[in-house]
Formats: structure tokens, C-alpha cells, sequence
């Protein structure tokens, strides 16, 4: 089966026999008293019962509904009964702040919002959108909730809700991008960029990365974004024997599902293996079956590979890292074995992000000032060309046109294409600081560390004063023994005295990402960055 229309996905899955049966770590939010076990006519017919009560609500063709809430799978089974409508679904992260959430929705100017009471309150305005859905069980909210929303249960399931089609280039979904650099962006992909240029492209059941009829899929995502409605295209026509679900990165909560259901395929954002790293080195460790990690949204850390690749006892897992954007999809991909991990060279070579996809990614690197090419193995801005590209940002078109430089996208990550055809990304250009011109933070971090076992991540950010940056390290205690800091930091770039830190403290974007921004104010009153031009 080849994906095509959102909307009518998981029919088209069910009348294909798709046998494949879900199991999640809690109730979907729209259909909290209906399990945790699902096949796949029951999702389709979930798609087409929430379709119906959408309708009821008053949502129809041309529409934007917005979704905020918790996080779970249901993010995309509401858009794609939006989509079953002829709406325009935008899937914002409830992980936003309500500033930056507020700013959005006045962007977007939705017919209806989905959300929870609690997001409501949150808001602390009324958002004057003229539909509003709740999904969270019917209970006081912690606050007056501004204006009147009807509960999605109180609304009619059964009522009439054709599929409403769409020509391939008209907008199919809105998505956010991370906003590690600010607010983020509303970025409007089609089906021909989404599903026809990116999902069709991976439901090919190619050898070893393809997904195969027996495998058992984990996915520990932020659902809210991008990567995961690509993702829902994908295992509904490649119909895998099972699919698990988890909605946080907390050990011990995903440690009972992921042990009855031994995954062959895991995929997570880093920060996601970051979290669940602790279930390597258990004895009956649930990654002992699994073939093949998916890593995407950043670059991961070397000793976080080597602790998934060594916990597998799979002859040859492999981990499948791609880098890419919201705007684009994925541009590179890199192959990491458990041999490769273990070299003393991938200790500080993680930013090596792997080649273009032939045939479908084209890729330059410029001056950032100049835009003139800069030769191979120099550092510059990263541009790439690909079909797949979004078809703009919602409200910011001078913003999105800014951004593109002749036939090419601007990424705004500073990079190196080397030689050999392959690109490392060293920096997001608003992030990049001067104090590092040799190391970029992200390198400097990836060797802090290697050298760190310790250290569940580490950060650097800029000083105010033009003094040494200022190093962040997380651990599970906030503890770090001096001396190992010491030994750590030597042959490094001068750094600031450490500020050490658990993962909470972290302020963190929806897929887990450091908000450096934010982390510096909150550190030393001031955020030190790059230009920021090609945010």
C-alpha cells in the first residue's frame, strides 16, 4: 500500500488486512474508556467517529483546527479526521509556553481548537477562535475557563462525514518547528511534499532499514510534531506485526510495556534515548531484540549510540541517524554499527551527519554574509535543495521568502561538506559563539561528554562579558566531582566554571531540545548568539 490521503489512512490500511495490533502505554485522550490495545479497523473507525463529531462541532472544508494537548499518538488520528473533512490541521505542542502559544493561534486564526481545559486556562485569555473542543476528561479545570467548549464525547459520532479530497499541492497539515531559537515557525507541507515526497519514500521496505511484516515497532516521540504524522503514513502501509506506543521518556513507566513487547525497531528524538538510556544495563534489557534504531530532529551523542548498539544482542544492529529539518524533511542520513561506535573516533565525530540521499538532496555551503561559495571542508551556511520542501510559514511570508536563495533553502546551521560527500553540522548559526571557533558547542559538548559517564547531557553557552563560555552539565543528582571535571575539560577551548544541573531544570522544547536562549538568561541575565538571520 502506497499513502496517499490522510484522511482516509487507516481505511485504506484496514481494507488492505493490515494486521498489525497497537499497544499503548495509556488510553488515547479521545477514547480514554476504550483501552490501551487497538487494531487497525478500530483506529479507522476511531478516525471516522472523531471525523463525525468534529463535523458535529461545525468544522469543514478550508477550516484550520489547531490541536494542543497532552502528548500522545492521538495527535494524528485527530488531524487525520480533520484532514477526512477537508480541514487543515496545525499540531501544536502543549510543551509551548502560553506566550508563545498564544502567539501562534494569532497567527494561525483557527476555525476550531482541540485542546484541554487546562491548556484553556493556561492561555489566560480567551483566544476568540470560534470552535473549541476539549479532550481531557470532564472535571473542574484549575482555572475559569475563558469562553464556553463543548466536550469531544458530547458530540455526535455517528453522523455523516464523507472524505472531502484535496488537490496533491493545496496545504494538508501545519506543523511548528522546534523554537530552540525563539518562537517557533508554522510551517504549511502539502501531500505531495509530505506523503508523496517523504512518506512514500520510506514505506519501501528496503533491505535492513525497511520495515519488515514481523517487526515490533517502539516509538517514544513528541507526537505533536512533524516527523511522527510522516511516521503514521509510513506504519500504516508497511503493516508491521505490532506497534508500541509511549507517550513519556520516564524508565521505569516504559519499562513494563517495552518487556512485554520486545521492540525490533526503536525510534525516540535523542533526548528520548537520553531518558531511557537507563534500560540498557538492566538485566533483562527490552533493546535486546532490536535491528535497527531510528534517531532523528539532532545529532546524538556517541556514548548514548554505544549503550544501545552494545544492549541489542542482534548480530548487526544498526543505528540510522538522519538529519533534517520541518521545512524539509530528512536531508542526510549516517549508519552507525556497533564496531563504528566503538572506535576511539566516534568518541568526537558525531556531528558527521552522513551524505545527501541521492538523487533527492541537493546540497551547497556559502559564506553566511556573502552567500558566495566556500570551498569543500570549509565551514559556511548550509543550503539544500529538495522536492520535499514546505510550501511556506503561516503568517511570516517575508521570513520564509528571506530564506530562499535562488533555487536553494537556507538552513541556518553552519557546516562543513567534506570531500568525500559527506556534512557535518557544527552549529545552528544563532546558536554559534566565538569563543569556539574551532570546536563549535555541539563538538565541545559531544567531547565533554565522552569524557563524562556521569553526564546525561551537557550545554554551552555564551557569556555576556566576551569571557570563556559557560558550560551546563545535566546528571541525575546535580552532583559532579571536580576532579572528573578536571580531566574532562583538558585540551578543550577555555570554559567557564561548570553549572551543574538535573534534567527538570532543563528548559526544553517539546522533542527535548535545550532552549539555549532560555537556559543562558536563566544562568548568567543575557543570551549570547550569532546573527540569527536565518532562523
Amino acid at each position: 500500500m502506497r499513502p496517499h490521503d490522510m484522511g482516509t489512512l487507516f481505511d485504506e490500511a484496514a481494507a488492505h488486512g493490515a494486521p498489525t495490533v497497537v499497544h499503548l502505554d495509556r488510553p488515547f485522550d479521545i477514547a480514554p474508556d476504550a483501552g490501551t490495545l487497538w487494531t487497525v479497523p478500530e483506529l479507522a473507525a476511531l478516525v471516522r467517529a472523531t471525523a463525525a463529531r468534529l463535523a458535529d462541532a461545525g468544522v469543514g472544508p478550508g477550516d484550520r483546527v489547531a490541536i494542543v494537548k497532552d502528548n500522545h499518538w492521538d495527535y494524528d488520528l485527530l488531524a487525520c479526521a480533520a484532514i477526512r473533512l477537508g480541514a487543515v490541521p496545525a499540531q501544536l505542542s502543549a510543551a509551548l509556553d502560553a506566550e508563545d502559544l498564544t502567539t501562534l493561534l494569532d497567527r494561525l486564526r483557527p476555525a476550531a481548537l482541540v485542546t484541554t481545559a487546562g491548556i484553556l486556562a493556561r492561555l489566560g485569555r480567551d483566544p476568540e477562535i470560534p470552535i473549541r473542543v476539549t479532550v481531557d476528561a470532564p472535571a473542574p479545570a484549575p482555572a475559569p475557563v475563558p469562553g464556553t467548549a463543548v466536550h469531544l464525547a458530547a458530540l455526535d459520532p455517528a453522523g455523516p462525514c464523507p472524505p472531502v479530497r484535496r488537490h496533491d499541492d493545496e496545504p494538508l497539515v501545519v506543523h511548528h518547528t522546534s523554537g530552540t531559537t525563539g518562537v517557533p515557525k508554522l510551517v504549511v507541507h502539502s501531500t505531495r511534499t509530505l506523503v508523496h515526497e517523504l512518506a512514500r519514500f520510506e514505506a519501501v521496505r528496503y533491505p535492513v532499514i525497511g520495515v519488515r511484516a514481523d517487526d515490533v515497532l517502539a516509538n517514544a516521540s513528541a507526537y505533536a510534531h512533524g516527523r511522527t504524522f510522516c511516521w503514521t503514513a509510513v506504519v500504516m502501509s508497511a503493516a508491521p506485526a505490532r506497534i508500541t506506543v509511549l507517550t513519556g521518556d520516564a524508565p521505569d513507566t516504559a519499562d513494563p510495556l517495552l518487556r512485554a513487547h520486545p521492540p525490533t525497531v526503536v525510534e525516540a528524538p535523542p533526548a528520548g534515548f537520553v531518558r531511557l538510556r537507563p534500560l540498557t544495563t538492566r538485566l533483562d534489557n527490552p533493546f535486546r531484540r532490536v535491528r535497527l534504531y531510528i534517531s532523528t530532529y539532532d545529532a546524538v551523542h556517541p556514548p548514548v549510540l554505544r549503550s544501545y548498539l552494545t544492549a541489542s544482542r542482534h548480530s548487526r544492529p544498526l543505528w540510522m541517524q538522519g538529519w533534517g529539518q520541518t521545512e524539509t524533511g530528512p536531508l542526510t542520513f549516517r549508519f552507525h554499527t556497533r564496531r563504528s561506535a566503538l572506535l576511539p573516533e566516534a568518541r568526537t565525530d558525531a556531528r558527521l551527519l552522513g551524505r545527501p540521499v541521492p538523487g533527492r538532496t541537493g546540497l551547497r555551503v556559502v559564506h553566511p554574509d556573502t552567500l558566495r561559495p566556500v570551498p569543500r571542508g570549509r565551514t559556511g551556511l548550509l543550503l539544500v535543495r529538495t522536492k520535499a520542501l514546505a510550501l511556506g510559514y503561516v503568517g511570516e511570508r517575508p521570513r520564509w521568502d528571506a530564506k530562499r536563495i535562488g533555487g536553494w533553502w537556507a538552513t541556518g546551521d553552519l557546516g562543513i561538506h567534506h570531500r568525500d560527500g559527506s556534512v557535518s553540522v557544527l552549529d545552528r548559526e544563532a546558536d554559534s559563539l566565538p569563543g569556539l571557533p574551532d570546536m563549535s558547542c555541539l563538538r565541545t559538548e559531544d567531547v565533554l561528554e565522552a569524557r563524562l559517564p556521569e553526564a546525561l547531557e551537557c550545554v554551552v553557552v555564551g557569556a555576556p562579558d566576551g569571557g570563556a563560555p559557560r558550560p551546563v552539565v545535566v546528571t541525575a543528582d546535580g552532583r559532579l566531582d571536580p576532579d572528573a571535571w578536571a580531566r574532562a575539560v583538558r585540551g578543550l577551548p577555555p570554559l567557564g566554571e561548570p553549572v551543574v544541573v538535573t534534567w527538570d531544570e532543563v528548559p526544553r522544547t517539546g522533542t527535548g531540545k535545550v532552549r539555549r536562549a532560555v537556559l543562558a538568561e536563566r544562568l548568567i541575565g543575557k543570551a549570547v548568539t550569532g546573527t540569527g538571520r536565518w532562523t
